[in-house]
């Protein structure tokens, strides 16, 4: 009886203290509940999270202590589209057609290019790299790289320095010294007339001839267009002055997501000033203004075409169909006269709407990442594994060792971040010792209390 006296005491005061005792931070438990992921069930599930914002909220949720096992209904990933950039460097036409694909048409350019303007993917080539001289085409580089320069309502009076050095039968739109001219008309001036007058007088405004040549290559490079070497910013033929159907493929693409330049490639007709009076002027492009026998070709954006004696035709276009743009590059045309570039960039842009989804990709025109980017991305991966490493080592090193009870080991604590210690850990023990003992010594006190009263 006093023994059960004294248990009794000891679980009263046992109680009592445990009942103002906190709640211990961390506690152990095998189960994870189905509404909270933990913080190493969150992980585990990284790179599923990173591409889902949040878990769905009819997504149930499970783990074992050796994996997290998530059923969640998430849409089939699109397959990968193995694109082999080597394939461009190859002689010849390049295409790989799936099954229902139509023949590619057989043109006489030299050199030509066809992609998708969102993807960059391009859906056939031949010889896309050949370098060859752009004329024109280059002004389409020119306008990427001095456009953000300047606002269309700038004015500018021209002075008699900045129309030198213009080459023999240039193509001009009537830039005269001493007129002053809104930016905006200067480059109506370069992309309807394709006016080296009016490329000069903008060169000279965005640092010089030499400064822009400079400009435009390191531009060129930005792009990841290698094959291009910039000698004269207008594109009129200069020794060494190159490009490719590639590279001009590139700067299309690139302008496409300028709205300045898609508004100055795709105006087909406006007015140029000359002091009190204007006079029209209408783009050169015949695929965008359908004149002089080449019908205009329905959803075309426009961008540049280009002629010189040396370079042949060249011309860059991209059109729209639906919810599809695609550019087309032509260089060089051996047959059909001085219209072919038109009907070859036609019958590409005719192919191209029809073989879409039809054609695995032959090569791409987004950049290759540089060395520094590659070095980099190494590195960050590096410090991801390094990182894995690191928490393994530490999952480890709280692991339980043989014979010991998985429940013994302390959990984390996902709001703090940080393990309990030995000492807040066995705090809850040492004050139920303590209860126990104050609860005896009560006992007895009143034992002996009652002993003298008898």
């Amino acid at each position: 009886m006093i023994v059960t006296s004294a248990v009794r005491h000891a679980a009263a005061g046992t109680a009592a203290v445990l009942l103002v005792l906190p709640v211990p931070s961390a506690t152990a438990s095998p189960v994870i509940s189905t509404a909270t992921v933990s913080s190493t069930a969150s992980v585990t599930a990284t790179a599923s999270a990173a591409s889902t914002a949040a878990v769905p909220s009819t997504a149930t949720v499970t783990a074992s202590p050796g994996a997290l096992r998530t059923s969640l209904h998430e849409p089939t990933p699109p397959a990968r589209r193995h694109v082999d950039r080597a394939r461009l460097d190859l002689k010849g036409t390049q295409v790989q057609p799936l099954p229902g694909a139509p023949d590619v048409p057989s043109i006489s350019a030299l050199s030509w290019v066809i992609a998708d303007a969102s993807s960059g993917e391009v859906l056939a080539a031949r010889n896309a790299h050949r370098k060859l001289p752009p004329a024109s085409t280059l002004k389409a580089l020119f306008a990427l790289t001095a456009l953000p320069h300047h606002e269309p309502s700038e004015q500018h009076t021209v002075a008699d320095s900045e129309l030198t050095g213009i080459g023999d039968g240039s193509s001009l739109v009537g830039v005269k010294e001493g007129y002053t001219y809104k930016v905006s008309d200067l480059w109506n001036g370069v992309f309807l007339s394709s006016g080296n007058d009016a490329v000069h007088v903008l060169a000279s405004m965005n640092g010089g001839w030499e400064s822009m040549s400079r400009q435009m290559q390191e531009k060129a490079r930005s792009l990841g267009a290698l094959d291009t070497r910039v000698v004269s910013p207008d594109g009129y033929d200069a020794p060494g002055q190159v490009s490719s159907a590639y590279d001009l493929a590139v700067f299309g693409r690139a302008g496409l997501q300028d709205p300045a330049f898609v508004r100055y490639c795709s105006t087909r007709y406006a007015d140029f000033p000359a002091g009190s009076w204007s006079y029209g002027i209408a783009n050169t492009n015949r695929l965008l203004t359908g004149a002089d026998g080449v019908d205009r070709y329905p959803g075309l954006i426009g961008i540049k075409n280009g002629y010189t004696s040396n370079a042949g035709n060249t011309l860059i276009s991209a059109a729209r169909r639906g919810d599809r743009t695609l550019v087309v590059t032509v260089m060089n045309p051996q047959s059909g006269g001085g219209l072919a570039v038109y009907e070859e960039a036609r019958e590409l842009l005719d192919w191209g709407f029809e073989a879409v989804d039809r054609v695995q990709p032959v090569g791409s025109l987004l950049p290759v990442p540089t060395e520094p980017a590659k070095a980099a991305a190494g590195s960050g991966n590096r410090a991801v594994a390094v990182a894995r490493e690191s928490r393994e080592a530490k999952a480890d090193s709280r692991a339980p060792r043989a014979g010991a009870e998985a429940a013994a080991a302390p959990a984390e604590d996902p709001a703090r971040g940080e393990e309990p210690s030995g000492a807040s850990a066995g705090l809850p023990l040492a004050l139920v010792g303590s209860a126990c003992a104050a609860a005896l010594a009560l006992w007895g006190r009143r034992r002996r209390t009652a002993h003298r009263a008898g």
